[in-house]
């Protein structure tokens, strides 16, 4: 399963985006998904491109170079009912870190994509569980 049940933080407070970013990559190198360069990669990669993709939803994730620190794919998600403030024109609800051997994460990014195309979406989510975030991407 791409994403765990332990990987699902929900309702955080707003706070520091680099922090988040990095509270993600520690969570990859604890669980053996990442080395730890990956996380320096996926700060990389949110100051070249933002990786807010809309509809109050970002997907940190490394430059294509730091493929080679990936060891397992996995996903973490984090929920910031209050908005985090990402550097766009909206503030985030709904952060999706992905460390992604070759095209594993697809479905499930096909998937989030899915059933958060909408600001109802999002508000759906900020009231689901993790048991029942699970059944929506996995199941």
């Amino acid at each position: 399963m791409v994403l765990e049940k332990k990987n699902i933080i929900l309702n955080q407070k707003p706070g520091n985006k680099e922090d988040i970013i990095r509270q993600i990559g520690a969570i990859f190198v604890s669980q053996g998904m990442t080395n730890k360069e990956y996380t320096d990669a996926m700060l990389e990669k949110d100051r070249i491109y933002n990786t807010y993709i809309g509809n109050s939803v970002a997907i940190p994730h490394g430059v294509a170079a730091a493929k080679k620190e990936v060891l397992k794919t996995g996903i973490v998600m984090i929920t910031v009912p209050e908005g985090q403030d990402w550097g766009a024109p909206e503030k985030v609800r709904v952060i999706i870190g992905i460390a992604a051997v070759k095209d594993e994460h697809l479905e499930v990014l096909q998937k989030i994509a899915m059933y958060l195309s909408s600001p109802e979406d999002i508000d759906r989510l900020m009231t689901l569980d993790e048991d029942e975030i699970i059944g929506l991407f996995e199941g």
